[in-house]
């Protein structure tokens, strides 16, 4: 597992992008700065990054959309004031929400309350894909404006 870490690549940068969107507590950004960093492909790093991300939310989805009944009442223990208020914050915002799947804290549970209210996967996709390729493009940009800034690699 340290060799796979040591120099991950594309491979490597998927598998952590893909675990990084599920309720694991883990995050990528660094592996795609430092991928920038060491020269690899800006585009090829941010899609790879962002298909990975999008595919762990399309798991957490499933999760909701295969659990979501055993998971409100025996695991999470949601009651009833509380999936009214969480259903009228979705029937307000819906979808759009998604786009903010990347957020920490707040993304993994946005994605999974789609599938438990059964958002259409196409819908999902389109609105999840968004928010994570953008945040993806802006880390690359911070990342590669920095090396700028900083006059590394050049």
């Amino acid at each position: 597992m340290e060799q796979f870490f040591a120099s991950p690549g594309y491979p490597g940068l998927f598998v952590l992008s893909f675990l990084a969107s599920t309720l694991l507590p883990v995050g990528s950004e660094w592996l795609v700065a430092a991928m920038l960093l060491n020269r690899h492909e800006p585009v090829a790093v941010t899609a790879v990054a962002a298909v990975g991300n999008t595919l762990g939310a399309c798991t957490t989805w499933a999760v909701g959309i295969a659990g979501g009944p055993f998971l409100i009442d025996r695991v999470l223990r949601i009651d009833p004031a509380a999936r009214e208020r969480a259903g009228r914050f979705y029937r307000r915002y819906g979808v759009w929400s998604l786009l903010l799947s990347w957020l920490p804290i707040v993304g993994d549970p946005l994605c999974l309350a789609a599938g438990i209210l059964r958002v259409g996967f196409g819908r999902f996709l389109l609105f999840v894909f968004a928010g994570k390729l953008a945040r993806y493009a802006a880390v690359a940009w911070l990342t590669l404006g920095g090396m700028g800034l900083f006059g590394v690699g050049g």
